[in-house]
């Protein structure tokens, strides 16, 4: 695993949105966030699935979050513009942007992918993270140092074959994440980074590799120090990388 032990004030007044919230990884960062001092921002598109977030780290003594239902494959600009004011009212600036949702989508040879079935995976991986950090960029910059964090995968970074629209639309994450990187480079406080967070015992990896046992698999919340580190003051300088949670 990335080697990084965080101290349990680490994102102490911090204000951190992680999209697909609800759910496997994004679920486990919101809940580790919160309790390392964050006041999170938990975006998703199943209502019921957030407010069993919101309940746990409200029970667990946490900093209050906030909810933000949001489909992505359906939101247009003046959604994201809205999220924008919204949290400008309520927090005054934005220290954190995780992008974690993501469709699997069909797993086949691209020749027999449904234009219909690219578009929507396109449009929840690549353009709603686009969207929404676009939006995010007034509420990022008026933090003091704050971080971007595109969710990745190892076939974002050396193709498969079967991987599909999936992941090419990760190659694209990549890139996204290396232009924004350059572009904040000396001009703001705000770096830019994407995690690999590997195999990992979530539904979706259950949908890619359905023969595979899960317990082999680390849980979501053994992944986060890679997560926290990026998040927190510690990683202040670290600009344009590609890691990986497990090390």
């Amino acid at each position: 695993m990335f080697d990084y032990s965080a101290p349990q004030d680490l994102l102490k007044g911090r204000v951190i949105l992680v999209t697909g919230a609800g759910d496997g990884i994004g679920r486990a960062c919101a809940l580790s966030c919160a309790a390392h001092g964050a006041s999170v921002v938990l975006l998703g598109r199943t209502l019921s699935k957030l407010e069993a977030v919101y309940d746990e780290i409200e029970a667990a003594g946490h900093p209050q979050p906030a909810i933000c239902p949001l489909n992505l494959e359906t939101a247009a600009e003046k959604d994201y513009d809205e999220l924008a004011d919204q949290l400008f009212d309520t927090f005054g600036k934005l220290d954190g942007l995780v992008h974690n949702a993501a469709l699997l989508g069909p797993r086949t040879l691209l020749d027999s992918v449904k234009n219909e079935a690219w578009q929507q995976l396109m449009q929840v991986n690549v353009n709603a993270p686009f969207a929404l950090t676009k939006a995010m960029m007034p509420l990022l910059r008026t933090a003091p140092d704050a971080s971007v964090i595109f969710v990745s995968s190892s076939v974002g970074r050396k193709a498969r074959a079967y991987w599909g629209p999936y992941a090419v639309s990760k190659f694209a994450i990549e890139g996204l994440m290396q232009v924004m990187a350059d572009e904040q480079e000396g001009t703001s406080e705000i770096r830019v980074n994407s995690v690999n967070p590997g195999a990992t015992r979530t539904a979706m990896r259950k949908a890619a590799y359905p023969a595979e046992e899960p317990e082999k698999n680390p849980e979501p919340a053994q992944i986060m120090p890679v997560f926290l580190y990026l998040l927190g003051p510690d990683s202040k300088g670290v600009n344009g990388q590609a890691l990986d949670a497990r090390g």
